[in-house]
């Protein structure tokens, strides 16, 4: 019993990890605003950027990176040290309890307790994920995060082209079972989050890095508005 209470703590703290608010406090403690009520309604680094600015969007990246890494790191200490059942393989249980974490940090920077269970699109979390299980997986990722930025000048577009060459790249490295279905898993996860930005890519609002958003059409209600900010 001390063992599956143990394990279950384990995601906890991964959850809690993931749910710290960084894009909510960083709009609260400079502007003094809820960053849900502004731009895309979104706590993360691409919201900051929009309306905090460049400097407090890196900081926040570099928070949400971190968290992702931290969870990782803290799995991969923490469930080794616990003492599993005679049913459980002593060794192979670890990786799957890894990629459980994983998955509690995603939902934790995309659902924070804190938040009211909103937050942001965990792309950075889950390239800091990304680095800490397998580095080769996260660099290939964050490079073609940095093409399709350069090119397409689309954040969003660029998180999730992103997402699918995780999802290759560990389809086709050594890496055990429980990570390849965890960076699959994720990656669908960030797809999904980004399912509002998909709709204006294909409608071809989907603002630039840079650029704004394109003003909406006269007679559009308040709420209509903000439904179609960036």
């Amino acid at each position: 019993m001390a063992f599956w209470i143990a394990s279950v703590a384990g995601l906890a703290i991964a959850y809690l990890l993931g749910s710290m608010p960084t894009g909510y406090w960083a709009g609260r403690l400079l502007k003094g605003i809820d960053l849900r009520e502004h731009g895309s309604r979104s706590t993360g680094a691409t919201n900051v950027l929009r309306i905090l600015g460049p400097w407090p969007a890196l900081v926040v990246l570099l928070v949400d990176v971190l968290k992702g890494a931290g969870a990782i790191l803290f799995a991969r200490w923490f469930y080794p040290s616990l003492t599993p059942p005679t049913a459980l393989d002593p060794q192979g249980w670890v990786p799957w309890a890894v990629g459980l974490a994983g998955l509690a940090v995603l939902l934790g920077h995309s659902r924070s307790i804190w938040l009211n269970f909103t937050g942001g699109k965990s792309a950075a979390t889950g390239l800091g994920l990304l680095l800490a299980m397998s580095w080769p997986v996260g660099l290939g990722a964050a490079a073609v995060f940095g093409v399709a930025l350069a090119v397409v000048r689309i954040v969003s577009l660029g998180s999730m082209l992103a997402a699918l060459a995780a999802v290759a790249l560990i389809s086709v490295l050594e890496q055990p079972l429980p990570y390849r279905l965890l960076v699959i898993a994720g990656g669908a996860y960030v797809l999904l989050r980004h399912r509002a930005n998909i709709q204006r890519l294909l409608a071809g609002t989907e603002p630039r890095l840079g650029k704004a958003s394109r003003k909406p059409k006269a007679g559009l209600t308040a709420g209509s508005r903000m439904e179609r900010a960036p």
